[in-house]
């Protein structure tokens, strides 16, 4: 499994960014992908997670009511809509995915596959 996160960018605090996750190979199973971020200095954080068979996403406190998580099943590629987006969301954003069906989506040991990173870089 292949994944390939494009998007990110430099953009000024308040503009909106949406970020894309291609995923090829093994395609047999499905379960779930996510978006997860790290800053300079700090910890790998979960941002995002949606399910691929339901109608079932999750968001970090930090960016519910302004990101998006999206998915084209037909295309296999998670879509993260970012609005508003503020100086604090400057990271590496990389898509995720498990090998099996997980239940906590928020923690990243439990993907197995991960793309490459995308820089965001939010100016103030």
């Amino acid at each position: 499994v292949q994944l390939q996160a494009s998007g990110g960018g430099l953009v000024q605090a308040g503009d909106s960014l949406t970020l894309s996750c291609a995923r090829s190979g093994r395609t047999s199973s499905r379960y779930s992908m996510g978006w997860f971020r790290q800053s300079p200095g700090k910890e790998r954080e979960f941002v995002a997670a949606i399910r691929w068979t339901v109608d079932s996403t999750s968001y970090a406190d930090s960016v519910k009511g302004r990101f998006t998580i999206t998915k084209d099943t037909g295309k296999n590629t998670v879509y993260l809509q970012m609005n508003n987006l503020k100086p604090e969301d400057t990271a590496v954003y990389y898509c995720a995915a498990p090998r099996s069906l997980i239940y906590d989506l928020t923690r990243g040991t439990n993907y197995d596959y991960w793309g490459q990173g995308t820089l965001v870089t939010v100016s103030s």
